[in-house]
């Protein structure tokens, strides 16, 4: 069960309306990157997850990310400005003008409806987690784009605590993966085990630039160690 809290993550601020922005802002909202994208993609994921750990962050993170839609609508909706009016605050969107009102749509920038296309859910913890990791990589650099094509700060400052959060986000990920190399029942597991793993085909020219692979997991520890870098029964932490 989701509970509603009034109080945003974070505050969200605007110097001054700013529709144009607001239409590119929109990307985060209904994109392929955006938060709501990744709030649906987490919570979709979690339902094959056996290992409660695992599962509660998943949930813990995609109702982050909803909360994180919350702050962008409300962004977008701050920066379309307040009446539909002929005024010179009427340029940006199409849709939100015409037809919202002035809300935010669940629509990219370019105005193309949300679609559960963007979602993606394999029922294999490993694969997903990976996913994951790149998607949370991407919503970072489309919030970076975003950054630096304002000066309004008061959106400077929501961005960069969004981006901020994105970082933990993939780290957390990067820590679950560590985890569940040592499963058996992922995909993951025994990662680069054959000679047909570690082969390289040098297929270009000039020259050979790259050893032959020997491929370790993709973690920030020894997966089959005792060394870890994050608690996951710590509430405080995800």
């Amino acid at each position: 069960m989701f509970n509603h809290d009034k109080q945003l993550l974070h505050e969200v601020k605007v110097d001054q309306p700013n529709p144009a922005y607001a239409a590119m802002l929109q990307e985060q909202l209904g994109g392929a990157n955006g938060e709501l994208k990744a709030g649906l993609q987490y919570f979709s994921q979690s339902f094959r997850i056996q290992d409660q750990e695992i599962k509660d962050l998943f949930l813990d993170i995609a109702a982050e990310e909803f909360g994180h839609a919350e702050m962008v609508a409300q962004m977008i909706t701050m920066l379309n400005g307040h009446d539909v009016a002929n005024t010179n605050d009427t340029i940006g969107s199409i849709e939100p003008q015409v037809l919202g009102g002035l809300s935010p749509m669940l629509a990219n920038a370019s105005g193309s409806p949300f679609t559960g296309n963007f979602i993606n859910v394999t029922g294999d913890v490993a694969a997903d987690i990976l996913s994951d990791i790149a998607a949370e990589q991407r919503a970072k650099v489309v919030y970076e784009y975003l950054y630096r094509q304002i000066d309004d700060q008061g959106v400077k400052e929501t961005i960069d605590f969004l981006l901020n959060r994105e970082e933990a986000h993939n780290a957390l990920f990067r820590e679950a993966l560590n985890k569940v190399q040592k499963n058996d029942k992922s995909s993951n597991y025994d990662f680069g085990v054959t000679e047909d793993s570690r082969l390289y085909f040098d297929l270009s020219t000039p020259g050979r630039y790259f050893d032959n692979p020997n491929p370790t997991p993709p973690s920030f520890d020894d997966p089959r160690g005792d060394a870890q870098t994050h608690t996951f029964n710590d509430p405080n932490t995800h």
